[in-house]
């Protein structure tokens, strides 16, 4: 991907990279609206950074880099807000998409996991990001991602109530 200008590669690693980093962020946050801030606001910090980027080939694990550090600092303000608004007047966004039934409770059983189990699953699923990649972004041993892995499934699998043979089959994991 050569580019002849900031713009240009601006513009490129948005058309290549927006969906895979809004279908992680969304799997991250479980909310439309706050994967999409996610994405924004990764997307003005590589554009602030841009000339930081001396790879483009790792220009994908350098947005999932930026995009987890903003979902951390989304967990740091959210200790800090407070909202007067009750929750009951809050609008249910939870059926905007539509889901079959396996995907609605796969999603429901990995939001249960523990974020060092969950994120590098969805790294997986999400991303397709190998194992070595997901080691590499998490900046942690490919031994302890496979450990991760390996226990993320068995406690999906658990939470599922299904062995793993007809767990595999029956959510695509």
């Amino acid at each position: 991907m050569y580019m002849k200008n900031k713009d240009q590669q601006f513009q490129a690693l948005v058309e290549a990279y927006h969906k895979p980093l809004y279908r992680y962020a969304y799997w991250l946050t479980s909310d439309e609206s706050v994967a999409e801030d996610l994405v924004q606001e990764t997307f003005m910090r590589a554009w602030r950074a841009l000339d930081s980027l001396q790879n483009v080939d790792a220009a994908k694990s350098w947005l999932i880099t930026i995009l987890r550090r903003e979902n951390a600092r989304r967990f740091q303000r959210k200790s800090l807000e407070y909202s007067d608004i009750e929750t009951d007047e809050l609008p249910d966004n939870s059926g905007h998409f539509a889901y079959s039934t396996n995907m609605e409770a796969l999603r429901s059983c990995m939001s249960r996991l523990s974020e060092k189990y969950r994120e590098p699953i969805v790294m997986q699923l999400v991303l397709g990001y190998s194992q070595d990649e997901i080691a590499s972004a998490l900046e942690i041993p490919a031994n302890t991602v496979a450990t991760r892995l390996r226990r993320a499934r068995q406690q999906l699998q658990a939470m599922l109530g299904g062995d793993e043979q007809g767990y595999s089959r029956g959510v695509g994991v």
